[in-house]
Formats: C-alpha cells, sequence, structure tokens
C-alpha cells in the first residue's frame, strides 16, 4: 500500500494545508475578538489536517486550536453549543496540549478532559487514542 493511500492528505500540497490554516487563523482571531470563543473553537477544530504527516502543518494548526482553547472560560457552556461531531477531535488536541508539559495549557486540557469525559463518556478517549491514522 503506498503512503499516499494510507494518508489521502499526504499528497495535497503542503503550502495549500498552511494558507488554509492561516486562513483559519484570521477568522478565529475575529471571532475572539467578538466575543465568540465556542465558535473560534469549532472553526479550530474544522478541516484540521488529520491525515497528514507533515509536521509543520500539524503544528500550525494545533496554534490556532490552541489559541482558541485557551480562550474558553465557561468549560460547561461551552459543551452546551458544542456538537458531539467535534468531541473525538477535540480529545486528540487534548492529548497534544498535555503532552507540551506547559501548566496553563495543560491546567486547561485537564478542565476540558474532565467535562469532555462525562459528557461523551470513556469511548472519546479510546478512539482518541486508537485512530494512528488521524493525528493531531
Amino acid at each position: 500500500m503506498s503512503s499516499s493511500a494510507a494518508y489521502p492528505d499526504a499528497d495535497e500540497n503542503l503550502e495549500a494545508i498552511i494558507t488554509r490554516v492561516e486562513q483559519k487563523s484570521r477568522k478565529i482571531e475575529t471571532l475572539l475578538k467578538q466575543s465568540k470563543p465556542v465558535e473560534a473553537l469549532k472553526t479550530a477544530l474544522e478541516g484540521s489536517p488529520l491525515k497528514t504527516r507533515d509536521e509543520r502543518c500539524k503544528s500550525a494548526n494545533w496554534i490556532v486550536v490552541h489559541r482558541a482553547m485557551m480562550a474558553i472560560r465557561d468549560v460547561d457552556g461551552m459543551f452546551n453549543s458544542l456538537d458531539p461531531e467535534y468531541y473525538d477531535i477535540l480529545m486528540k488536541y487534548l492529548y497534544r496540549g498535555l503532552s507540551t508539559g506547559d501548566r496553563p495549557t495543560c491546567d486547561q486540557c485537564l478542565k476540558i478532559h474532565e467535562k469532555l469525559t462525562e459528557k461523551a463518556g470513556l469511548g472519546c478517549i479510546l478512539r482518541s487514542l486508537a485512530d494512528t491514522v488521524n493525528t493531531v
């Protein structure tokens, strides 16, 4: 099996991915200025380059997701308006955040992780950890 079959986004122009992430970043900053952190988080999670193996693309998108995640103040309120379709990808980014070792990031990730686990159950954790193709 070729690497492009295992990773459909692998053949996509990496510059195009970076450009999309930059556009997403500008939209997120606008949403945050409008005090819409949950919308910013949804936007950050949408279209994440999950199948690319390029670390530059993954890091660029992590920065965008991290910015939106850190703006969330009302975690309970976030889950009142965050659709379940975002839960698994959010869990993946929470684990990426925990792996940074940065205290404020880890604190925020743990708060969100606790509420996400209550809301989505243990299956969300298992799917996140077992999926080795779609990485963040």
